[in-house]
């Protein structure tokens, strides 16, 4: 009986926290169902689907709150602003974390993508997203209306771009997606990415002045190969081949902020391989991003480098959250981790290719995480180190409030004569 109600008590301390951390004083306490109330034996799957629907009943409302002020320091920078197709570039002064200093096309023209086309990589039409992500000026890129872009290679962005979806329903899916190889300064924000596919054996173009021949690719959504100062937000990202997001071979100064990702096994790699030693200088801002439904493992996996993991909110894995090999250095803070039913999967971490008295080694930390449903982060390494200097990038919030903070995680649907 002990047992049994521990249980209760857990479920039900589980919906009062949430409850409690919306931020609208008009919500009323979150009171447990009849059939939860009167069970002798707790179901987990009630369990989990009572903290779901908690959670959703909390995104719904807090979505229909204003965008101004919800405790999120990149939106609260510009959505307020109700002249933001103006003040477009006033979005690369709000970045985060490792990669806030990513200017995009900051002070460049703007180049409105008119033609969803994507007949030839290697001399792409003016008025395309080929045409505009190759070229060596600093380019902010926008769309003319909704578009679905079906491209037949790899998207070679050139440095100093910014690829900006806002105001416009943009999907880039069903073929190769984007990849930024020894690229630097680029921001891509509110796009829809997903079903992305393998391209390669085939001539594309990445400037002006050279293209080159491209073997074959993985499918990753946005694939970073010796990328710095690289700025990932409020993009939808699900369904691809390999990973969603990748960074690998010395990328670094990342920021990945704002985005929702579902529907998907390996989400995110950083790092390339235990042997590779130019990932030691890797740093990457993971924050106020959505792992949503129907994803597995990698969120992220890490090799080597320093990696600061804050105020996500983690409602669905099946293996893991975040894994690593080669004494990477994880700093999670302020997350919401919500585990799965399935009693060998309620550990957010997992140490890949090395036995427990190496790992002990690594530092990984866990700070004012909050866990639901039984979930647990297993620490190691020193409790305070030099090393989570480089991985500490913004300061957290309470993970209170994270729901708050995610409610608008993903591609936005911004009207350009209003609010976004």
């Amino acid at each position: 009986m002990a047992t049994l109600y521990s249980q209760y008590l857990i479920v039900h301390l589980t919906l009062f926290l949430i409850s409690i951390f919306t931020i609208s004083t008009s919500c009323s306490q979150l009171k447990p169902p009849p059939h939860l109330a009167a069970a002798a034996v707790l179901d987990p799957e009630l369990v989990v689907e009572e903290v779901h629907r908690a959670i959703n009943m909390s995104r719904r409302r807090l979505g229909s709150l204003s965008s101004c002020g919800t405790g999120n320091p990149i939106d609260d920078c510009w959505r307020c602003d109700s002249n933001w197709v103006k003040n477009r570039q006033r979005l690369a002064d709000c970045a985060i974390g490792f990669g806030k200093n990513a200017l995009g096309g900051k002070d460049g023209k703007i180049y409105t993508v008119t033609d969803s086309g994507d007949d030839d990589p290697v001399n792409p039409k003016p008025g395309t997203l080929r045409y505009a992500v190759i070229q060596e000026d600093p380019l902010w890129i926008v769309f003319a209306h909704d578009m679905s872009i079906k491209l037949k290679e790899e998207l070679m962005v050139n440095s100093h771009k910014t690829i900006d979806g806002r105001g416009a329903s943009v999907h880039i899916a069903g073929g190769p997606c984007i990849t930024l190889q020894y690229v630097t300064n680029v921001i891509i924000h509110g796009l829809h990415i997903h079903d992305c596919k393998p391209g390669g054996n085939a001539y594309v173009r990445d400037s002006p002045g050279h293209y080159g021949w491209r073997t074959r690719s993985d499918g990753d959504g946005i694939s970073l190969f010796g990328a710095s100062h690289i700025w990932v937000d409020h993009c939808t990202l699900a369904a691809c081949t390999d990973g969603l997001i990748d960074a690998i071979h010395g990328s670094t100064a990342i920021t990945i902020s704002n985005n929702y990702m579902s529907h998907h096994d390996k989400v995110m790699l950083l790092g390339h391989s235990d042997e590779l030693l130019s990932d030691k200088s890797m740093q990457v801002t993971i924050a106020f991003n959505h792992f949503g439904e129907d994803l597995i493992q990698r969120m992220p996996r890490c090799r080597h480098g320093y990696f600061h993991v804050v105020n996500n909110d983690y409602t669905h894995w099946e293996m893991y959250a975040i894994g690593g090999s080669a004494a990477p250095t994880i700093n999670s803070q302020g997350n919401r981790f919500l585990a799965p039913n399935n009693d060998n999967s309620k550990e957010v971490t997992k140490r890949e290719d090395a036995a427990e008295s190496e790992w002990k080694k690594w530092n990984w930390r866990s700070e004012g995480d909050l866990m639901l449903n039984g979930a647990f982060f297993t620490p190691s390494g020193a409790s305070a180190s030099s090393s989570y200097a480089k991985a500490s990038s913004l300061g957290a919030r309470p993970s209170s409030l994270v729901g708050t903070i995610t409610t608008a995680a993903g591609a936005l649907s911004c009207k350009k004569s209003s609010k976004c």
